[in-house]
């Protein structure tokens, strides 16, 4: 990395010397942004709620702040047809941070929705126009939203998280009157990532090796089929599910005494469902690499993000929980070492026929979700992101894997962005509880199959489910053809043994904490769905969950005491 040139420096420059080359990203995304009905997938849009006593002027201005100092936020982009290159300069004026007075200039709340939605989905003019654009709506004394939107091209996930750090920094730094004191960050344009042209002529053919004739759609037995050169209707939705402290401890723990990170284990989870509910077992999964290795980069903004191909397969129905949660470590070893090798140069080696722009590959997505979840701006002003009312899909699913810290342990999350066109909510449900019953079987059955474990997802939440499921197992473990809903256990052929066998059976099938004893006293089908109704996630096991459970228990005693 050589010194930075900033917007000051650029009169000592020739007048080429302002352009560089685009990396293969943003060359990629530059391409996007040319097809009308892609260019809303390539602007990541943030709307964060500031509540408390936030000073709007010191927000906007520290928002300036950031949208000055970033030499990516002022590029402006154009294509060198002689050099066959996509290229960018930076020494043009940044985005300036407006204030909208909601009630001074007559936005009422019913108009807000349409004002935000247009802030955050309006295309930008690469050449003409700086890719960021920021607007603060003042609500209130104590309600100002922020809606930044950065178009891709200048900006991947982590610079994301950078930018709304930066700009809680600078505040608070406003706020007590001194200058923020931020290191000048280096310009993106010094930055190298990724192999060079004799480098990547080596490596390529090991990536291909490794993906080689491998399936590259993912069959979801539940996608709609899309009509013969129909345009892609990209309107997405976000569904997800959390799991509770002690199914989380379990998991995790689990995972990574298999060696696993939350990213293989979101991999494992969503790979071994799709094997369970269809016939595919061979998977090639999309993820973005963030290209942050340098941790001398670490505080740049820009487009270093490449998205690289992970292969996950599975033994027949072999392949049970624990040889998955090996497989897809190393699947992800193996696809990290090689993730900075150019998906351009992947597709064109492994699909140079391809009929579509994006997705080149698969259309199926996983990362870790580390957007920061609040903003502290000091003296009680807390800034919350909310959620869209549109999202843009780029990818036909997507599956999020956050961890958060709580008060009382680590929490997962498991979100799934979805093509509305493409699968029904009432699906991507189904797929997110059958993810949550087999999250409960790595934690507590790594030797279960995992294409018999993974039984076809239930609704919890409807009463008719639960019945019938609960209908099924006593069926199953009374070795009976038929059984009323209202019938004891007991008077149905059933002994003290078997009821521990049902409360198993159960706990894998639903992912549900049940006690035995609970089984005994709501004695028939109908009592025992009714306890489905109300139960949680099981607890982790083992000496060291059990010690933990029991020093927290201590704990809780004694301070009730």
């Amino acid at each position: 990395m050589t010194a930075t040139t900033t917007a000051s420096e650029a009169g000592t420059r020739s007048a080429d010397d302002r352009w560089y080359p685009a990396n293969p990203a943003q060359k990629g995304l530059w391409v996007l942004d040319r097809v009308e009905q892609l260019r809303r997938t390539t602007l990541i849009p943030t709307v964060v709620r500031f509540t408390g006593p936030v000073d709007a002027p010191r927000l906007a201005a520290a928002v300036q702040w950031v949208l000055d100092r970033h030499p990516a936020l002022r590029s402006r982009f154009r294509l060198d047809p002689e050099r066959k290159r996509v290229e960018y300069r930076t020494d043009l004026e940044p985005a300036r941070a407006g204030v909208i007075d909601a009630a001074a200039e007559g936005w009422t709340e019913a108009e807000l929705p349409e004002l935000v939605d247009v802030l955050c989905y309006a295309p930008f003019d690469l050449a003409a126009e700086a890719p960021a654009r920021a607007e603060l709506i003042v609500l209130g004394p104590e309600d100002v939203r922020l809606v930044l939107t950065v178009h891709h091209i200048v900006c991947d996930g982590w610079s994301h998280s950078l930018i709304l750090r930066e700009v809680e920094q600078v505040y608070r730094a406003l706020a007590r009157g001194v200058d923020p004191a931020l290191p000048v960050p280096p310009h993106p344009g010094e930055v190298t990532v990724g192999p060079g042209t004799e480098e990547l002529a080596e490596r390529l053919p090991d990536v291909l090796e490794r993906l080689a004739g491998a399936p590259l759609e993912v069959d979801f037995p539940f996608r709609r089929p899309v009509p013969a050169g129909a345009d892609p209707d990209l309107d997405g939705g976000t569904l997800a599910i959390d799991l509770d402290e002690e199914l989380t401890g379990a998991l995790l723990d689990t995972a990574a005494a298999a060696g696993c990170t939350p990213f293989a284990l979101g991999v494992a989870l969503l790979t071994g469902t799709l094997a369970g509910i269809g016939t595919q077992r061979d998977f090639v999964i999309a993820f973005g690499w963030p290209g942050r290795d340098d941790p001398a980069i670490a505080d740049v903004v820009g487009m270093f993000m490449n998205t690289a191909m992970l292969r996950v397969t599975l033994d027949g129905d072999r392949t049970t929980w624990g040889e998955l949660l090996a497989g897809a470590r190393i699947g992800a070893m193996e696809a990290f070492i090689d993730a900075d090798v150019p998906l351009d140069a992947v597709t064109a080696g492994l699909k140079p026929e391809r009929t579509v722009i994006w997705p080149p590959l698969s259309a199926v997505l996983v990362n870790l979700n580390e957007s920061p979840r609040d903003l502290d701006l000091g003296h009680g002003v807390v800034g919350r992101l909310l959620p869209l009312d549109r999202l843009p899909m780029k990818y036909d699913l997507a599956l999020f894997v956050r961890v958060d810290d709580t008060p009382r342990g680590r929490r997962l999350q498991l979100s799934v962005d979805f093509t509305r066109a493409l699968f029904d909510a009432t699906d991507i449900r189904r797929l997110l509880d059958a993810m949550r019953h087999n999250a409960a079987l790595i934690a507590h059955s790594l030797e279960e199959p995992v294409t018999v474990a993974a039984t076809p997802a239930v609704d919890l939440d409807d009463p008719a489910a639960r019945l019938e499921l609960v209908r099924s197992l006593w069926q199953e473990v009374l070795k009976l053809d038929s059984v009323g809903d209202d019938v004891n256990f007991f008077e149905a052929g059933g002994d003290s043994l078997l009821v521990v066998m049902l409360v198993e059976r159960l706990i894998q099938t639903t992912g549900r904490a049940l006690k035995t004893m609970d089984l005994f006293r709501a004695g028939t089908v109908r009592g025992h769905a009714e306890l489905l109704a109300t139960a949680g996630s099981p607890a982790g096991s083992g000496a060291a969950g059990s010690r933990d459970r029991l020093l927290g228990a201590a704990r809780a005693a004694a301070a009730a005491r």
